[in-house]
């Protein structure tokens, strides 16, 4: 053994993501502590100012981005504007999605409308992938539309239609990837090259920013802004919890955004509970690595016997060869060392369950009976957790969307979407095997 390479100190940046991740940022200015194994909990909606020139000099520094937060900690004032967990979490986060910043809010939806809101005005839109969760097609459908801001839906896929959506309006692109549910990717790098030939002629203040929801690959697969994207999107209470104790969102980008992000959560709301950015920083993104390799490779199990299953009509993982993006996949979703990582995801469609429209009643029995008889696969629309976790995302996730558009989309009523936890692989497949068994 090399006892002088054994001496030698590392520096942190040498350290592996991974390690990254559990032992996080234990030098951050948001708070002043140096001897604790876990942070602890900020549990103050405000602070106490120890003369009239601090909170002055507080409201002053507040959202000014020419302050490196690296030197010298925040004056902390009231919990809407800025406390310690919340930032140390952020500063986590810009690190593992390779930002420059992050900033976290109280759910996934309220990330979102942040980031198109701090990038569109009255009169500008938003080109969005024509499939998206069924939220976000609400909040650009009937909400956005109220501030004067329109969405053109589109497969972002076909450049030919893309590019005739996009006009002199136009502020963001927004996709997910992979699309929830038919996980469907999206080519970042080749959208980023698109874009970057538009902009070209476009003042800085005109230019399109892309935007990414990263929920489903979690930063462990994917990082959008390494592929090209401006911000990378998600939502926490999924991947990045792991346990679906919290909810929480976060937007990650150029540091240039995070005042008016910041300005925008003091004046919007939507923060993130201190509590529940806690524990995402001492549970989740430590454990997200451990958690998600595992579920990859239970992913790979259960996808591989679903499509050796004759009641099974079709299954799509981005892990199979076969998939029609799989090139794709490999080069866009790996982890931060560059190993292949597909996801948990799998979206599988039941034989002879296809019809016109509504729920086709051979799924609704399958749905029935993993609901009342499966041990381990729990009905419940979320993902990423450690537990199996599945739903019909056409009658349920994606309700809002009119069903002419989404069986146009791709989108089949008899299609399942399953978010594979940590269980045993074996007994997720006995559990699915017993269900078919019954329709």
């Amino acid at each position: 053994m090399n006892t002088d390479k054994m001496k030698r100190k590392k520096n942190k940046e040498q350290y592996r993501v991974r390690t990254h991740l559990i032992h996080g940022n234990y030098e951050s200015k948001k708070w002043d502590y140096d001897h604790h194994i876990n942070p602890p909990i900020s549990t103050s909606a405000m602070y106490r100012l120890s003369s009239a020139n601090r909170g002055a000099q507080g409201f002053l520094e507040f959202a000014d981005d020419t302050i490196d937060g690296t030197k010298q900690s925040p004056i902390y004032i009231y919990d809407r504007l800025e406390e310690p967990s919340r930032g140390m979490l952020e500063e986590n986060l810009a690190y593992a999605e390779s930002g420059e910043m992050c900033l976290t809010f109280a759910n996934g939806m309220a990330a979102i409308s942040a980031a198109v809101c701090v990038l569109c005005e009255q009169g500008h839109e938003v080109v969005a992938h024509e499939i998206t969760y069924g939220c976000t097609y609400s909040l650009f459908n009937n909400w956005l539309p109220r501030f004067g801001i329109q969405t053109k839906w589109v497969d972002v896929n076909d450049e030919e239609a893309l590019r005739q959506a996009i006009t002199d309006k136009t502020r963001v692109l927004y996709f997910e990837t992979p699309i929830n549910p038919t996980l469907t990717l999206v080519d970042i790098a080749a959208k980023r090259k698109m874009v970057d030939e538009i902009n070209k002629n476009r003042p800085e203040e005109h230019q399109i920013k892309i935007v990414v929801d990263n929920t489903f690959a979690t930063p462990y697969g994917q990082r959008p802004i390494e592929h090209g994207a401006d911000f990378s999107v998600q939502s926490l209470t999924k991947g990045i919890s792991g346990f679906g104790t919290d909810m929480g969102g976060a937007v990650i980008g150029p540091h240039s955004y995070h005042s008016k992000l910041l300005v925008y959560r003091k004046d919007f709301g939507g923060v993130l509970n201190p509590r529940s950015a806690w524990t995402f920083l001492v549970y989740g993104l430590p454990s997200l690595a451990t958690r998600f390799s595992n579920q990859i490779k239970t992913a790979q199990y259960v996808a591989k016997f679903l499509r050796g299953n004759p009641k099974i009509d079709e299954v799509t993982f981005p892990g199979f060869e076969e998939h029609p993006q799989y090139e794709l996949a490999k080069r866009q979703m790996q982890t931060h060392e560059g190993k292949f990582a597909p996801g948990n995801m799998i979206y599988f469609t039941l034989k002879d369950a296809k019809i016109e429209g509504g729920q086709h009643p051979k799924v609704e029995k399958f749905i029935d009976y993993v609901a009342d008889h499966a041990y381990c696969i729990t009905l419940a629309v979320s993902l990423g957790y450690m537990k199996t976790l599945m739903e019909n995302a056409y009658s349920m996730t994606h309700a809002s969307l009119p069903d002419e558009e989404k069986r146009k989309m791709g989108m089949e009523p008899g299609a399942i979407r399953l978010s594979v936890g940590l269980e045993d692989w074996h007994d997720i497949a006995e559990d699915l095997q017993v269900a078919l068994d019954h329709i």
